[in-house]
């Protein structure tokens, strides 16, 4: 991999104060008495269970598509020697050559881009290979243990133990860089991205939907991401009460890292990263998605995706107004953007809501923006075309750019405009964008992240030494033109409006645009802020302050404490909570802002 040296500012110029009390691998609390079983510990569990149900027993564990089984079949075999092993996969998944040509229409030929599927695990099947499996396991002699994407299947929902071996999306993607091919694929050594896109648009959707099914049943769940000896389990009933008491109080997802051609420094002393790595471009500090979730008891963790608390519990998590326009999708993202002695990000655009259902098979789009949590003097964002800008002069300059020789003017088409600590930016789909060197943002954006369609990335190529895609054609038909220098200055920039000044305490609207659907609302304060989720799920993170407690006025849940830059959730059903100074503080002032869905507060009926 090619790898990008650091910019010639130093790494100390970023060591802006002491707050490095960032927390990088935050958890969430099993229910009292929970135990976390470790490597083999989980299938002498599992045959225990069923083992009290027949002389025969049937042991499912479905493995979510990016796990080995092969190597988890083998260890099974290893543990429980008396037992028939079966991989599923092997012996009634359809041929590769099949799954490639039903999906082949949702992969698209394009690099990044495919469309939404919607499959279900069984189109995955050979109808007459799963029937002759299932008739072979309903006439076992001996206990059995069906281990595969699809375990269930198999077992037609009849085992005598259920075992989910689940797997983070981040996990999938470090398995997938380092050549893991997609499912009962052979293309370990493919490029990257679409490998990426074959899981996001086709494995991810079905794995998820087959997911659901099993969450209500499971007797195990265990931690796909760590290695087999050090694997943590955890019983289903303990499971599904950790994930019902995260509903409950305030929670935050695990972080994960990222380098990139225009990553920059912040990062790695504000949040006390390794100092080694060249640079950190990306934080998804709140992507439910991508990110994860570590389940905790005596000292020992279980890390699942923070989807699995999206997908079993969206009601209690979004509130019954979100839930009903967006299904179970968290629609809100929180992520870090870091260029602070890095550079420019690549110029783009977002598609139309219109243009992504059509395209894609989203529901819904990127409206994001831009929160600069630090910035230096010559900090800049691109927002939006120069008023009289000529089109087709703009897309010929881009067009002519991919060919390495003929360097885009951006300034001669893009606004720009100085960005400064604090500054808030709304980028409404539609709006060609892009953050300067030399900032620290907090994206606030909604969540299909993946549906960017760069126009130019400055000349660079990826770490990987290849030239990242751009997508002229698709940004063509989005880019709104009308969003010159005066619209935006009216719209996006500045949009500042003070709602409640009292002693001690300022609440901000600071955006979005109105044709964004996420609300946002700043509160400084010295001691305290009183909020209310009313009904719908509110993201937050502590932009001014070095430390602060979550605390419910009816003490249904214990102080929650958040440091400097954490993003953190608190979901519907908690209600009423205060943000107050903790103890520990030597901060004079707090700076919070809040992220929900307009329109889905009870005190918006």
């Amino acid at each position: 991999m090619t790898t990008v040296d650091p910019p010639g500012i130093p790494l100390e110029d970023y060591m802006l104060d002491d707050r490095s009390s960032y927390v990088k691998l935050p958890t969430v609390a099993l229910p009292a008495g929970s135990e976390v079983l470790v490597g083999d510990a989980a299938w002498t569990t599992a045959m225990q269970i069923a083992g009290t149900a027949t002389d025969h027993p049937l042991i499912a564990v479905d493995v979510y598509p990016g796990g080995d089984v092969a190597a988890i079949a083998a260890r099974i075999h290893e543990v429980l020697p008396d037992a028939d092993v079966i991989n599923v996969e092997d012996a009634a998944a359809a041929d590769i050559e099949v799954i490639d040509a039903l999906i082949g229409r949702n992969l698209t030929d394009d690099r990044v881009f495919g469309v939404m599927s919607h499959f279900t695990l069984d189109e995955f099947y050979d109808a007459d290979r799963l029937a002759d499996l299932q008739l072979r396991v309903s006439e076992r002699t001996r206990p059995t243990v069906l281990v595969g994407w699809g375990a269930d299947l198999a077992a037609s929902r009849e085992a005598d133990a259920l075992v989910l071996v689940d797997l983070a999306r981040w996990e999938i993607q470090q398995r997938l860089r380092a050549g893991t091919p997609n499912w009962r694929a052979s293309n370990g050594d493919e490029d990257v991205l679409r490998k990426y896109k074959r899981g996001f648009f086709v494995e991810w959707r079905t794995a998820d939907r087959h997911k659901r099914t099993l969450f209500d049943r499971i007797d195990l769940l265990v931690d796909g991401n760590a290695s087999l000896d050090d694997a943590g389990a955890v019983r289903g009933a303990d499971f599904r009460a950790a994930l019902s008491n995260a509903t409950a109080s305030p929670f935050r997802v695990v972080p994960f890292f990222d380098p990139g051609v225009w990553g920059g420094q912040w990062m790695k002393s504000q949040l006390d990263l390794d100092p080694t790595v060249h640079n950190y471009a990306w934080c998804f500090d709140c992507v439910p998605e991508e990110n994860s979730l570590l389940l905790e008891a005596g000292g020992r963790v279980v890390e699942i995706p923070a989807m699995d608390l999206v997908l079993s519990r969206p009601r209690e998590l979004l509130g019954e107004r979100t839930f009903a326009r967006f299904g179970a999708e968290f629609p809100i993202r929180f992520d870090f953007l870091d260029t602070m002695g890095g550079g420019n990000l690549s110029l783009q655009v977002h598609p139309l809501t219109e243009y992504i259902r059509d395209a894609f098979g989203m529901a819904y789009t990127q409206d994001e923006s831009y929160y600069m949590l630090d910035a230096d003097d010559d900090a800049v964002v691109y927002l939006g075309v120069k008023t009289d800008v000529d089109p087709a002069a703009m897309l010929a300059d881009l067009r002519a750019a991919t060919d390495g020789d003929h360097p885009f003017d951006a300034e001669k088409y893009v606004n720009v405009f100085p960005a400064r600590k604090h500054d808030h930016f709304a980028i409404p789909a539609g709006t060609v964008h892009c953050s300067g060197a030399n900032s620290m943002v907090l994206e606030i954006s909604a969540t299909p992240y993946i549906f960017t369609f760069k126009l130019w990335d400055w000349g660079r190529v990826g770490l990987d030494g290849v030239p990242r895609p751009v997508h002229i054609d698709h940004g063509a038909q989005n880019i709104q033109w009308d969003r010159d220098t005066e619209w935006v200055e009216r719209n996006l920039v500045g949009q500042v409006e003070e709602l409640r000044r009292e002693p001690g305490l300022v609440e901000e609207r600071t955006g979005l645009h109105e044709l964004e659907f996420i609300e946002v609302r700043r509160h400084w304060f010295e001691q305290e802020a009183a909020h209310d989720t009313e009904g719908t799920v509110n993201v937050l993170n502590l932009v001014e302050g070095d430390e602060v407690e979550v605390v419910s006025p009816t003490d249904a849940f214990p102080p929650y404490t958040i440091h400097y830059a954490e993003t953190f959730i608190v979901p519907a059903a908690v209600g009423p909570y205060v943000i107050r100074r903790s103890p520990n503080s030597r901060s004079e002032s707090f700076g919070t802002v809040k992220a929900y869905v307009r329109g889905t507060r009870t005190s918006d009926s």
